[in-house]
């Protein structure tokens, strides 16, 4: 088969999780001896044209803007006469496969265009990320949602958490969504035997510190602030040596400015962004990562600290629980409540022993459910079912 793939980011470009997932899913399904051709926006750092692991990519250029929402509008543009240019040039696609609202509009356009089925994958609902829709730019995103699930033939999500609420928000039934979780590549997380540990570790602690760490966006249902709020307690229990790293870019004043309310200012080490080399090594030397969201559909980084090794603590929300088996590969605990997230957080602290079981149980199971090439195999197969589909109507 031959599949167009459209995405918003795609590596160098990283804005969040689509990156690495399309990075990482698609030359599984190359292997299986499908052919992919990526669009995405150009970025300065890479060709307009390689082929990445056997993705044919394709960087276009964007006309700028000031306004996020008319960027959005340009790259749909630029999307839509490429991908025409495109089929035409190649003879044809089998299916075109759509990440997020983003590029919804070119994937459309070209479903209807050029008579090819379109899958897409909703990988967050704007609707969940704020807990419903209170204003004229929610409503915009969500419509964009909307249209996007309507015109797929089928919707891939990443949980069973997300199959509800894509059906719930975005009227979709739910026969018309499948369920492949997000992997990883854990041999990302293996260093090289030069790599001193310590040495790298004292940048961001002292020796007799632990370090418990968050990664990801500086937003509000992130729960970052729940985080620090269960910082004191931890700390009063552990003696002080405790240091709660804060790994990510984005405004981090009012974080900053709580954690010196909280008195916990000397204890706090605020990042901003790091590179995929450093934190890929940064990882690998915590004792504790943390994930206190407020609304999360998967949790990929999750997924990241199993393949670090690392003990994960995080909130019972979204996809979470299904990623996260309580006690058994990870902690879960009480969202937006910062007592159950200290409790959390010092059971894998005061237990190495436990931490270390948690590890080895979370480990196994990146092989059994979050292997890409299982992953690539569960995606092809909604791609045969969707071709069957459309020749049996077509006959």
């Amino acid at each position: 088969m031959k599949i167009l793939v459209l995405s918003w980011e795609f590596p160098p470009r990283i804005v969040g999780g689509i990156a690495r997932h399309v990075a990482e899913l698609y030359p599984e399904i190359v292997k299986l001896g499908h052919e992919i051709h990526l669009i995405t926006p150009e970025v300065t750092q890479a060709s307009l044209y390689e082929v990445v692991e056997g993705i044919h990519v394709h960087r276009l250029p964007v006309s700028p803007s000031n306004d996020f929402f008319h960027w959005v509008v340009n790259l749909n543009e630029s999307m839509g006469h490429h991908g025409g240019k495109l089929i035409i040039e190649e003879g044809g696609f089998d299916i075109i496969h759509a990440h997020d609202w983003l590029v919804g509009d070119a994937a459309i356009a070209l479903k209807h265009t050029f008579k090819i089925p379109l899958i897409a994958t909703i990988h967050a609902t704007e609707y969940g990320r704020y807990n419903g829709i209170y204003n004229d730019t929610q409503r915009y995103i969500s419509d964009k949602e909307n249209s996007l699930a309507y015109n797929a033939w089928r919707i891939i999500v990443c949980t069973e958490y997300m199959r509800g609420e894509v059906g719930r928000v975005l009227h979709s039934p739910s026969n018309k969504i499948d369920v492949i979780y997000n992997g990883i590549r854990p041999e990302k997380k293996q260093h090289h035997a030069d790599f001193h540990a310590q040495d790298f570790r004292r940048q961001f602690a002292d020796d007799h510190e632990k370090i418990v760490y968050y990664l990801g966006r500086m937003t509000y249902e992130k729960g970052i602030s729940v985080l620090l709020n269960a910082a004191p307690k931890v700390l009063w229990e552990m003696g002080g040596y405790v240091k709660f790293v804060i790994v990510g870019g984005g405004n981090t004043d009012h974080l900053k400015s709580q954690a010196g309310d909280l008195g916990i200012w000397d204890k706090c080490y605020f990042t901003g962004f790091l590179s995929d080399d450093y934190l890929d090594k940064f990882q690998t030397i915590a004792d504790c990562a943390v994930f206190p969201s407020l609304y999360e559909p998967f949790g990929i980084v999750a997924l990241e600290s199993f393949a670090s090794r690392v003990p994960v603590v995080v909130s019972d929300t979204g996809g979470f629980p299904e990623v996260v088996q309580h006690t058994k590969t990870g902690i879960t605990t009480c969202v937006n409540n910062s007592d159950s997230l200290a409790w959390g957080i010092l059971e894998v602290l005061k237990n190495p022993g436990y931490g270390q079981w948690l590890v080895d149980n979370a480990y196994e199971d990146l092989e059994r459910r979050f292997s890409w090439p299982k992953l690539a195999k569960q995606t092809a197969v909604v791609y045969e079912r969707v071709v069957r589909e459309r020749k049996l109507i077509g006959s």
